[in-house]
């Protein structure tokens, strides 16, 4: 009689393993073992190596001396989406596992069927979908009007892992697409698609035969209504990089890599979504600037940093005069919470009365974090100029944080943030007094320093 598979338990946090199921894992968090079940025809040794280990390719082998091992360049190439080269450091990796996620109707979908096209004009390509039709997908490739070679790309309905490794080898794919992760499953692994020990095995199975046949694969996960990705927390260590399009309240998408093997995480990229899909965004200030030719009260300029990268977008704040019990404070884009307090700094330190209804937009649709706080300034600037009527001309640029004293903060990369500025033809610029530097002398533009909101007003008025 043949003996039973053996069991064990995985907790969809940290990935530990277990023999048997218990309430609490040891990483401290509560009902989060699943049940794992290997093959029948592994053996002990190669089922444990299967769940804790060989994420990488190849396993075994023994140990080797450090001089012992060739050491080899991470092989890179453009896909002609320069956004998407830009976050991946210079070109995807050849041999790579990527993760794609975000909401559903963020792009990843569209995103990479062009870059699948694309990359079949250079080698046998596969799309993968477990969750549309074939028709579907060449639907959208012909609304997207996408260029594609016909003789190398390969579109695949399929839900099982093996499968579509068996796909891969037969057709020598060296470009996959897997959309998504929690539609396909293995027969290594018990449960229903999407579950952890799902998700985790298949990921595992796919990797390794990307390490050991080089073949570049972006995985599409679903998210939680956290925004983090649906399913076992050992699926971001499996891969080798992790990318994340966020969706702002408009067309734009940001694109951010959150882990990224060969290369640095500080990159963001701009797309902007339309009919023909996924464009990139080369001058992202452009869409960030509202482009009135005419100055108005309650309008302000400034420079954030999202990732390495510096952008001007437009504060707009509109006051009225209430017509109810208590003044409104409505803001698209911006953390009410820095808004409260800047009111509250306002009305201690310049005996500002604010009972008007009070709104604020970013123009372009982009969503401020809340850790961005060296918009503090053109937040307080906005807010008076609508309210006192006065106009603040569309060749400044102002940026520094407030603190609850009055005083104003240094920001970080303030040289990049003002050279930023000068290149888009600021001619004066209000920074913190902190952040002056003699590099930013000879840029075209008045670099003024200010200390406190007090000193800023003195200065704008």
């Amino acid at each position: 009689m043949a003996k039973a598979a053996k069991i064990e338990f995985v907790c969809t946090e940290c990935g530990m393993n277990y023999q048997r199921w218990q309430g609490q894992c040891r990483c401290g968090a509560w009902n989060t073992l699943a049940e794992f079940k290997p093959s029948a025809g592994q053996t002990k040794k190669a089922a444990t190596r299967s769940v804790v280990g060989g994420y990488a390719g190849g396993v075994g082998g023994g140990s080797k001396k450090i001089n012992d091992i060739a050491t080899t360049e991470a092989e890179k190439q453009l896909t002609g989406i320069g956004e998407l080269d830009r976050v991946l450091s210079g070109g995807v990796t050849t041999g790579s596992v990527n993760i794609i996620s975000g909401d559903p109707g963020a792009g990843k979908t569209t995103l990479l069927s062009d870059l699948v096209a694309r990359m079949s004009q250079r080698m046998p390509s596969l799309y993968c979908t477990a969750e549309e039709s074939l028709s579907q997908f060449k639907n959208r490739v012909n609304r997207l009007k996408l260029d594609y070679n016909p003789d190398e790309l390969y579109l695949l309905s399929e839900t099982s892992v093996e499968t579509i490794i068996e796909e891969l080898e037969k057709n020598n794919i060296k470009f996959a697409v897997i959309d998504s992760i929690q539609a396909v499953v293995t027969d290594t692994a018990n449960g229903s698609p999407g579950s952890p020990s799902q998700v985790k095995s298949a990921a595992q199975a796919l990797t390794q035969y990307c390490k050991q046949n080089d073949v570049t694969m972006f995985i599409i996960a679903h998210v939680n209504k956290n925004n983090e990705i649906a399913g076992p927390q050992t699926l971001v260590h499996i891969v080798d990089a992790l990318l994340h399009i966020d969706t702002n309240d408009g067309q734009i998408r940001t694109l951010r890599a959150n882990k990224n093997r060969f290369g640095d995480i500080d990159t963001v990229g701009i797309f902007r979504m339309c009919e023909r899909g996924m464009l990139s965004v080369d001058n992202p200030s452009e869409i960030f600037l509202s482009g009135s030719s005419t100055d108005s009260p309650g309008s302000t300029i400034t420079c954030i940093r999202k990732g390495n990268r510096n952008l001007l977008l437009e504060i707009q704040c509109l006051t009225t005069e209430t017509e109810a019990e208590f003044p409104q404070r409505v803001c698209v884009g911006l953390n009410m919470n820095r808004i409260k307090m800047l009111t509250g700094i306002l009305r201690k330190h310049t005996k500002t009365k604010i009972f008007h209804d009070t709104f604020f937009n970013i123009v372009g649709g982009l969503r401020i974090d809340e850790t961005e706080t060296c918009i503090d300034l053109a937040l307080v600037t906005a807010l008076l100029s609508s309210l006192n009527e006065f106009v603040v001309p569309r060749t400044t640029c102002i940026m520094g944080e407030l603190s609850l004293n009055g005083d104003v903060r240094p920001i970080d990369s303030g040289v990049p943030r003002v050279k930023e500025a000068a290149q888009h033809g600021f001619t004066e610029i209000f920074i913190p007094f902190r952040n002056y530097h003699k590099s930013m002398e000879g840029l075209g533009a008045k670099i003024t320093p200010v200390k406190t909101v007090h000193e800023l007003l003195s200065l704008i008025n």
